[in-house]
């Protein structure tokens, strides 16, 4: 059985963290507008909710879900190995590569786990329905990231709606961790959906979408029928004060998400148009906040990560993922100026754009010179 440590994450990995410019997690490049945050605003000698209330008080603010319909959790991870102990998983399908911790928490509840290739032939996008279909056919449950991590691949709800119809007595739980990075959220979720698909569970983060990966804030949203059989199994006080109180004031930060969307989507067209004309780079994905992508340049992705180690710039190596050992990395979207850093690090001295961008780089004074 694989330990907490087998699987690489992202993150950075280089000395001196506070000054690595790290494009290896997926989390929003801007801050939520929370105010300044001290200890003493929070009654730390007290014992927060035993269910998490305030990370329900956001859901039902932010999302106009019923209280019955929420279980508060600390950070979705929680939620996902809580999903396949709790509903007594035996035999899950997921999508592969996907995010490692969909298998190691079904295999430590006992479950066998079968995998749907996404094929690079195809740009790592969904297999028919019908293919879909006929792995389900012995399945308890399909597990899915929409998008997943790390190929970008996007579902559509109305495949997992159909799918769910198809098959009424099996699991479809739905990671929608990085849907909020999305042009078409909240339209594209199934949050609203479960109390009609009673088979549906959404997995939700706050993590990624707000930039609170050490604070971990979640939730499973499902039919109240399932939240109640999820209480059985449910350890008490998993979410603390602090988190409590930060979920409560995110619930008012629209403009500040509308202006996150509109800055990942601008970044995500302007990257792929960039790209495009590379001969080192190939990407995959990108239909949320990160690209996958391909290296395929003269030296190995050990020789490119190691220079962009030395300019204090961080990628995630994805060769750990079944499927993607040959040179595949994933990076983040950030703002303009930092992505612009790694664009002119990655993007080959033959194409135009990566020349105009240097020019504007060495202007802005970077210390490090572009190494092509």
């Amino acid at each position: 059985m694989p330990t907490l440590y087998h699987h690489k994450h992202g993150g950075a990995s280089l000395d001196h963290k506070s000054t690595v410019l790290d494009f290896s997690v997926n989390i929003s490049p801007l801050m939520p507008p929370i105010g300044n945050l001290s200890l003493n605003d929070f009654a730390l000698q007290a014992y927060p909710s035993i269910d998490g209330k305030g990370i329900n008080d956001f859901y039902t603010s932010r999302f106009g879900l019923e209280r019955s319909m929420v279980l508060p959790l600390n950070g979705a991870v929680e939620g996902i190995y809580l999903l396949p102990r709790a509903l007594g998983l035996r035999h899950v399908v997921t999508l592969s590569p996907s995010f490692y911790e969909y298998e190691r928490a079904s295999l430590i509840a006992g479950a066998t786990i079968a995998t749907v290739p996404l094929v690079n032939s195809n740009r790592f996008q969904l297999p028919s329905i019908e293919r879909l279909a006929e792995e389900l056919q012995e399945a308890d449950a399909f597990i899915v990231g929409n998008p997943n991590n790390p190929t970008g691949t996007e579902v559509a709800p109305e495949i997992i709606m159909a799918l769910a119809s198809r098959f009424p007595f099996t699991w479809f739980i739905v990671d929608e961790a990085f849907l909020q990075f999305t042009p078409a959220f909240p339209d594209n979720s199934l949050m609203q959906k479960v109390k009609a698909l009673q088979n549906v569970i959404v997995v939700h983060s706050l993590t990624k979408f707000y930039t609170l990966p050490g604070l971990r804030l979640g939730a499973l949203i499902a039919h109240p029928d399932v939240i109640e059989r999820l209480l059985y199994y449910k350890e008490p006080w998993t979410v603390n004060t602090i988190a409590e109180s930060v979920a409560r004031r995110l619930a008012d930060c629209g403009d500040y998400e509308e202006e996150l969307r509109v800055m990942i989507a601008s970044e995500r067209e302007r990257i792929t148009s960039l790209f495009a004309g590379s001969g080192d780079i190939r990407l995959a994905g990108g239909a949320a906040n990160f690209f996958l992508a391909q290296w395929v340049g003269g030296c190995s992705l050990d020789v490119l990560m190691a220079q962009l180690a030395q300019r204090n710039i961080s990628i995630r190596d994805c060769r750990n993922f079944a499927g993607l050992e040959e040179n595949y990395f994933r990076f983040a979207l950030r703002t303009p100026a930092e992505n612009d850093r790694l664009l002119a690090e990655l993007l080959p001295a033959t194409c135009a754009s990566a020349a105009t961008l240097r020019t504007q780089l060495f202007q802005r004074n970077f210390t490090h010179p572009p190494f092509h």
